[in-house]
């Protein structure tokens, strides 16, 4: 329970950095970037899709090769760097068109952000699609592996970490709906993006600082390659008669030890 504040803090960073940018992001682009309507929703469907594809690859690269505390700690400095060139474009005039002349009469009252100035908030939001893409599948497994499930003392706590887990989540998207919005319309939108960046930063330094702390575990390897080597075996197979005793079928605990909780892969008459 040690470690809990160490990945908490970057969670919480993270909801408070999504959430609060998320929800009022075709404000910012209308008003401040002066993007038409459509134009603006149609860049904010673009950043959700590329947010909602980049934890598969994310949790391919944790599995595989990384491992999950490395994962987390690479994507939240990318995702730091995306957020310091969003605050960095909202907070510098060069980087966003100049108001609008409303009270004048002119042939173009708003003037549209530029390709330069475009150029700086797409970098930024994919910076921060590829940053988060590394955070979501990881932090929660991340916080699961610090229990032992072999151990039932520590097996009861694993559900006390899901519990504080999915509060301090909701607490921190009901903080960024409603305090860093209102920042963001009221006092500024260099405030309202660079507060969640700040505490981004220091999330990293804290996941960091707790690193002799963690229980780390090694990459179990790719889940695609567990998944091909079933279908091919399957497809091999499909015409041997299933065995009347389970003892008999082959089995491989140290396969098995990485991918199921108990170690063991229980046999079943049935598909799940």
């Amino acid at each position: 329970m040690l470690t809990m504040p160490f990945i908490f803090s970057n969670e919480v960073c993270d909801k408070l950095a999504v959430v609060g940018f998320n929800a009022n992001m075709i404000s910012y682009l209308t008003t401040q970037l002066h993007m038409p309507l459509t134009k603006a929703a149609n860049t904010l469907t673009n950043f959700g899709g590329t947010a909602s594809l980049t934890p598969v690859l994310g949790a391919f690269i944790a599995d595989a090769f990384a491992g999950r505390f490395w994962t987390i700690t690479v994507a939240s400095i990318i995702y730091v760097i995306g957020m310091t060139l969003l605050t960095t474009s909202a907070s510098l005039p060069q980087l966003r068109p100049p108001p609008c002349n409303l009270g004048r009469a002119t042939d173009q009252p708003c003037q549209e952000a530029n390709a330069w100035q475009l150029a700086v908030l797409y970098a930024a939001l994919l910076l921060g699609a590829i940053g988060s893409g590394g955070i979501r599948p990881c932090v929660v497994a991340f916080g699961a592996d610090q229990f032992d499930e072999a151990d039932p003392k520590q097996r009861t706590r694993t559900w006390k970490y899901f519990n504080w887990y999915y509060f301090v989540m909701g607490g921190s998207m009901l903080v960024a709906l409603t305090v860093l919005v209102y920042i963001q319309d009221n006092i500024g939108w260099g405030w309202g993006l660079g507060i969640p960046t700040i505490l981004m930063f220091l999330s990293v330094v804290a996941l960091v600082s707790g690193h002799p702390l963690y229980r780390m575990l090694d990459p179990a390897g790719s889940p695609f390659t567990r998944l091909v080597q079933v279908s091919v075996a399957a497809f091999k197979k499909r015409k041997v008669e299933n065995v009347s005793d389970p003892d008999l079928l082959y089995r491989n605990n140290e396969l098995d030890a990485p991918i199921s909780v108990g170690g063991k892969l229980v046999h079943t008459k049935y598909m799940k």
